[in-house]
């Protein structure tokens, strides 16, 4: 089995070996074991259950949330010359009919389906008579009402293990906490699962948190430096998309809006033009995201605080699939936490309320700290990370801490001196005006005005109180405790330096740091004849064009380095190469090796350093 399994890997889709995970993964679903899979994006998931399709004798049932997802895999695994195919809504009658012939007749190894259109009764029918020998549930998260993407339709796929009590079911999602991954397993019904979990690290991506200022210009500056790549902008609001992808457009940037109160027509051809190059950034809300495969996405930036860290995570998960070096950029601004806030109100469960302030403010804790970024978000997700990335701002260029045992002093004070004197606990707003002094109608109607600690902190503006109050949280002196008016409390550590006036170091909050030199994006890439490899793109454009279908359909970015670094002239050279599988060798090989050879006769060979 594992000489077949490496045959059909390297002949079928050119790698020559297994990323962390995937043949375990694969023989435990080989074995008719079910399987849940948690791989980050870029990980590998989706070969965990193409690769097995192709060696069993029968059909495999891929269960994918959106019409967009479901096109773009079977465009790759027909370019790759494998017999699959889906059915969705966006399909006419017709060919709806002839791919329901096809599947009764045995034609296909792999369908992809939706899942509100699995529970059909006469889709249950149809699953009987199909010879199901695998189902796949993608993006398994969405059945969690824990998990930041839930979808009720999700709910009712607990319902194929009765419908198909033997057939192996395969669980893969990129991103779950604790709770979700056990919510996964249970609604799922899983049997005795084999559980596999690969790090959450993305090493290729650079994260850095800028404060907000100005943030068209910002946007402008960074995309500009990064000409002709792949990139998205995530907003919180609709209208923030229009504006903003108006603006980009009108500095020459290649831009389109993307929410759910676009038509679908309007949305189908901002996202057809991304996925073909077209349109090299998409702002957008969050309705953006899950059904993109696309691979060379080089950069993401969060114009707005996401609204927990998972989101976030999944987000920025969009950078670099493909394994190369991608940025991912927060504007972070006390403002736009303020507007989350009111979102977080919104809501009309209070559970709900109370699980959102819980993350919104782990998210703040993410942009404000000094800790390294990989850190936190790894930490979010349970696992252990170096202390240094070298990857991030804080690790490149870290804040010097400072002594700030006088201003802690006065905070910790005031905190106390509050409960003290009224046995009750405030927020942190009104902490700061008793030490601002302001007159306001709480602070009279309380006494406050007349505490020792009125007005001790005139001179310090109410923002870097607020900076610093964040930060004695973080700390661990402080502590929030309440729901929809969350209060200060001095913890025991808190009243301990207080007493004991312990030195207390704080980190400013991170300053305008846009031209901190973050490493290279290009430290991990292919070193590669980069001349080539825009001739090679150009080659690969016409062909997909051709067929109606993305470019890295064809090859992805790091297939076209490895050409323009290894120079192959004939289709046998270019068997070797990363990504080349035999059917894409037949049809596109001699159009790849005529272009290198053709740009050899006009220039010279670069020689390059040996990888490591």
């Amino acid at each position: 089995m594992p000489d077949l399994l490496l045959d059909t890997l390297n002949r079928t889709f050119g790698y020559r070996e297994f990323r962390p995970l995937q043949r375990q993964i694969i023989e435990a679903t080989l074995e008719g074991r079910d399987v849940f899979a948690l791989l980050p994006t870029g990980g590998g998931k989706s070969l965990c259950f193409q690769l097995p399709a192709l060696i069993r004798n029968g059909l495999t049932v891929v269960v994918s949330p959106l019409i967009a997802l479901m096109k773009d895999q079977v465009d790759q695994l027909q370019t790759s010359g494998i017999a699959a195919t889906f059915l969705n809504s966006a399909l006419d009658v017709g060919e709806s009919r002839a791919r329901l012939r096809r599947l009764h007749q045995g034609e296909y190894c792999l369908l992809y389906a939706a899942p509100e259109r699995l529970m059909l009764d006469d889709w249950k029918a149809n699953l009987r008579a199909w010879n199901v020998k695998a189902l796949v549930i993608d993006e398994a998260h969405c059945i969690s009402e824990w998990g930041h993407d839930f979808r009720p339709e999700y709910r009712q796929l607990r319902e194929l293990r009765t419908l198909l009590p033997k057939v192996p079911i395969l669980a893969t999602t990129a991103t779950a906490t604790p709770h979700v991954r056990t919510d996964i397993i249970n609604h799922l019904n899983l049997a005795n699962p084999a559980v596999f979990m690969a790090s959450f690290n993305r090493p290729n991506l650079t994260y850095q948190v800028v404060p907000k200022d100005q943030p068209l210009r910002q946007i402008v500056d960074f995309a500009t430096k990064r000409n002709q790549e792949s990139g998205i902008v995530y907003c919180t609001t609709r209208a923030t998309t229009e504006r903003l992808a108006a603006s980009l457009a009108a500095r020459g940037l290649a831009t389109r809006p993307y929410h759910a109160g676009l038509s679908n027509e309007a949305r189908s051809e901002a996202q057809e033009l991304f996925l073909r190059d077209e349109v090299h950034i998409i702002c957008a809300t969050i309705a953006f995201g899950m059904g993109i495969n696309k691979p060379n996405v080089r950069w993401v930036i969060h114009h707005d605080l996401p609204r927990n860290l998972e989101a976030y995570y999944q987000e920025t998960g969009r950078a670099g699939r493909d394994g190369m070096p991608a940025d991912c950029l927060l504007l972070f601004s006390a403002g736009d936490a303020a507007k989350q806030g009111h979102f977080i109100k919104a809501m009309s469960r209070l559970q709900e309320q109370q699980v959102a302030r819980r993350q919104l403010r782990e998210m703040i804790h993410y942009a404000e700290s000094s800790a390294c970024r990989r850190q936190t978000l790894l930490a979010y997700f349970g696992e252990q990370s170096p202390t240094r990335c070298d990857a991030c701002d804080n690790c490149v260029a870290p804040r010097a801490s400072y002594d700030a045992t006088i201003v802690s002093q006065k905070f910790l004070s005031c905190v106390f001196r509050i409960r003290q004197s009224s046995q009750l606990s405030t927020g942190m707003n009104h902490v700061i005006d008793v030490l601002t002094g302001a007159s306001t109608e709480k602070v009279r109607r309380w006494n406050h005005h007349t505490l020792t600690t009125y007005g001790i902190g005139a001179d310090v503006d109410r923002k870097e109180w607020a900076a610093m109050g964040r930060e004695l949280l973080r700390q661990g002196y402080l502590r929030q405790s309440g729901n929809e008016f969350p209060v200060l409390e001095i913890t025991p550590a808190g009243l301990s330096a207080l007493r004991s006036r312990k030195i207390i170091m704080l980190t400013p909050p991170p300053m305008a740091r846009s031209k901190t030199k973050l490493p290279s994006r290009r430290t991990g890439e292919i070193e590669c004849d980069e001349a080539l490899f825009d001739r090679l793109r150009t080659v690969r454009k016409k062909l997909a064009d051709e067929r109606g279908v993305p470019a890295y359909v064809i090859f992805g970015d790091a297939t076209l380095r490895e050409m323009a670094r290894r120079y192959p002239t004939t289709k046998e050279a270019l068997a070797g190469i990363f990504g080349v599988g035999q059917r894409k060798l037949q049809e596109f090989g001699a159009a790849f090796a005529a272009e290198i050879a053709a740009h050899l006769q006009a220039h010279p060979r670069v020689e390059f350093a040996a990888r490591d």
